[in-house]
């Protein structure tokens, strides 16, 4: 039976912050490499290992941000070289920032956009000082450096930013990566000066949290940091340290409907953060639980992650994680995957690369990968991950099942009647069948494009909760799930 362990199995208190906070991140349990975190952020808490779905332009194709809750999206990936463009910096800071500006009262990250404007090849001049480019919407010409890479995630607002870097091309020449990685060390260096003088600046400078003695009601730009976060149960008042590690193991998968069994039975995780109302206060107790007492105020800034480049040199990838890890960092990312290279040097990098991180921080890896290796990766000890695959994939009609993918456009699907995936609970699989799934597609329905994405999202979400059940529980997830410790893709 595999072993299951953190540090000594004590499930980890909800934190209680004071003073100024960014991110907190406590390992819950281990099995083999995988663990099963929980990270507190401004706008609450995220469960690690967590899949964000992409939402690029403070919109996730499609869908409304109240099936994003009901589907249990705990973070939101937002592109700061979008939004910087349409509808600006400026116009969102003015508004409160990203989480108001979409009624998003959950967790949000940025990028920082480097990936997007060294994408643009021809539309780039790469400098020191940063990289000028020109914009794919119109051709008007436009200057980023870390500095303002910064100051535009600062004013878009979201809890976890990302240091300006440079993603290298694949194939490319050992000196041509090797510039690259001591260009991003160096723009890595100023992300974080230019942050740690800034970061004051964040649309929310302050919000509530649950169980203080301040009475003061929350001024309309102000956020609760709900201990109700998406797909988290209520604390409790036991204390953990009196369970086995079986019960408490048992105890974390029972207390929610998110396990491979429950989703079979039709049962969704309860999204326990209240809607962002739009007076943009929020209610304690949207679980049953009540406060005890009023929230307080304390100050709240964001989270900059360093990330990790190198190509597909892995003595480079040693060097940049171990030279950023200097600089100093709350999170770490591995960026620079997915440009082309063979998916077996992907996996390669990645596990390269985990053995240099921190294992106290969070690991995030970046826009990789099918569910089958998002699964994979996490069982690696990955924590944090984002793909578009999911909702790109959906809206060219190829749907991810657990058994295996639907490319719904094929007339075969035509007269079935059957549910999309028979081992789905989401309410596209619980409602329509593959042939209206097919003629809406065939129909060039735009619902057809709402629905597929509803699914695949869902499909991505339920797969990493899987994971994560089954580091919690370790060999036990295999028996309770009936052998399947996750969909396969």
């Amino acid at each position: 039976m595999a072993e299951l362990r953190s540090a000594g199995r004590v499930r980890a208190p909800a934190p209680t912050w004071s003073g100024t906070m960014s991110i907190e991140f406590h390992i819950e349990a281990e099995s083999g490499s995988g663990r099963a975190g929980r990270l507190a952020t401004p706008h609450g808490d995220v469960r690690t290992p967590v899949f964000m779905p992409v939402g690029t332009l403070a919109s996730v194709k499609g869908v409304p941000q109240d099936i994003l809750e009901e589907l249990g999206v705990q973070i939101l990936l937002g592109n700061t070289y979008h939004l910087y463009l349409r509808p600006g910096v400026e116009q969102i800071r003015k508004l409160g920032g990203l989480h108001r500006f979409m009624s998003w009262s959950r967790a949000i990250l940025t990028d920082s956009g480097g990936f997007q404007v060294f994408s643009l090849s021809e539309l780039r001049k790469l400098t020191e000082e940063g990289v000028t480019f020109r914009s794919h919407l119109d051709g008007s010409s436009h200057f980023f450096t870390p500095e303002s890479a910064m100051d535009a995630q600062i004013g878009l607002g979201a809890d976890i930013i990302m240091a300006f870097d440079e993603c290298t091309e694949y194939p490319a020449e050992e000196q041509r990566v090797r510039d690259s990685m001591e260009l991003t060390l160096r723009w890595a260096q100023r992300s974080k000066k230019y942050f740690e003088e800034h970061k004051h600046g964040v649309p929310w400078s302050e919000y509530l949290v649950p169980g203080s003695q301040n009475p003061e009601k929350p001024q309309d730009h102000e956020m609760l940091r709900s201990s109700h976060s998406p797909d988290v149960p209520p604390v409790q008042t036991c204390h953990s340290e009196e369970r086995s590690d079986e019960e408490s193991a048992l105890s974390e998968i029972t207390s929610r409907s998110a396990g491979p069994s429950d989703i079979a039975q039709g049962r969704r995780p309860e999204s326990a953060v209240p809607a962002y109302s739009g007076n943009h206060s929020v209610e304690l107790g949207s679980s049953g639980q009540t406060g005890t007492s009023a929230p307080t105020r304390v100050e709240a800034t964001q989270a900059l992650f360093g990330i990790v480049q190198g190509g597909m040199d892995l003595q480079l990838r040693k060097e940049s994680a171990e030279r950023t890890i200097e600089i100093g960092f709350p999170g770490y990312a591995i960026g620079g995957l997915s440009v082309g290279e063979p998916r077996h040097v992907t996996r390669e990098v990645v596990e390269a690369t985990l053995e240099y991180l921190p294992k106290d921080k969070p690991r995030y890896l970046m826009g990789v990968g099918t569910p089958e290796e998002i699964a994979d990766y996490a069982r690696l000890g990955i924590d944090m991950m984002d793909c578009v695959l999911p909702t790109r994939a959906a809206r060219h009609g190829l749907l991810f099942t657990s058994e295996g993918k639907v490319s719904i456009k094929q007339a075969r699907y035509a007269g079935d009647q059957g549910p999309l995936d028979p081992n789905c609970s989401c309410r596209v699989c619980n409602r329509y069948s593959r042939a209206y799934l097919r003629h809406l597609y065939a129909s060039n329905e735009v619902l057809a494009q709402i629905l597929n994405t509803v699914h695949n999202l869902s499909y991505y979400l339920d797969t990493m909760r899987s994971v994560r059940d089954a580091i919690l529980l370790g060999d036990r997830a295999s028996f309770l799930s009936g052998g399947r410790s996750a969909p396969k893709s």
